[in-house]
This record gives C-alpha cells, structure tokens and sequence, in this order.
C-alpha cells in the first residue's frame, strides 16, 4: 500500500469565553480543516504551520499534548492510501484572508456550527476529539 502523506491542524481562537474553529472550504465544496503535504526536510509541525499560514494567512502556534491521524483511500487513485495528521493550533488577533486560488471560503465557526456542516466523519471525530482536548487543558 502507497501513502500520500498531509499535515494540518484544527485551529482555533478564543473570544467573549467562546472557542471558534477556523473551518476551509475546498474547491470540492467540502469542509475541513488546513493541511497539505510534507515537503522535503520538513517535520510533521513545520507542514502543519506553513499549510495553516498559506491556506488562511494565519500564524499560529501548536498545542503541545495533541495528535491524531487519519487514513482514507484516495477514490482518484488506485492503490493508494491519504494519511493526515493533526495537530491542534491556537491563534489571537488575526484576520483570516484565505487564499483563492486553492479555497472557496475560511470562516470562523462554533463547534456546533462545524459539525453541522461537515461531510465527513473522520472531520467530526477530529474535532470532537480537539474540542475535548482544549476543554481539557482550561479545567
């Protein structure tokens, strides 16, 4: 079995006490979470950060204590497996400006409002298992 190898994180602000998660729209249509694939010398963190800063502008920092990883079969391509791995990362008083070539949209969204717009299991498992994570590390 062949792997496409990606990292991203599930990102995240605070404000009024209230988590917001920056959510992606791809050019599919399809909701999700910033990532892209490992270049040359880069480590698992580095992809995440740099995928994050070109995809939504932002510069944010990894949360130590969390990671999870995703595997699906890539429909276009026989044989081959994408594996994605997520981190969780935090940013504060930034503007999102998404890149247009590669996204149709980033936005700001409760958890609530992420799970209902998600396609894909594996994205709600993914935040489900970041927003217990952060609830977590305020107790």
């Amino acid at each position: 079995m062949k792997y496409e190898i990606s990292c991203g994180a599930v990102v995240f602000t605070r404000k009024n006490g209230k988590i917001l998660y920056v959510i992606i729209k791809s050019q599919e249509g399809y909701y999700g979470f910033p990532k892209g694939h490992m270049e040359e010398n880069e480590t698992e963190e580095q992809t995440a950060l740099r995928e994050i800063h070109e995809e939504t502008g932002l510069k944010a920092e990894i949360l130590p204590g969390f990671k999870t990883v995703t595997e699906y079969p890539l429909p276009k391509k026989e044989g081959v497996m994408k594996r994605v791995v997520y981190f969780a990362a935090e940013y504060d008083n930034q503007e999102i400006t998404y890149q247009k070539e590669e996204l149709l949209g980033a936005y700001l969204m409760t958890y609530e409002e992420a799970m209902d717009v998600f396609q894909f299991e594996n994205n709600k498992r993914i935040l489900s298992e970041v927003n217990d994570f952060i609830i977590r590390q305020q107790d």
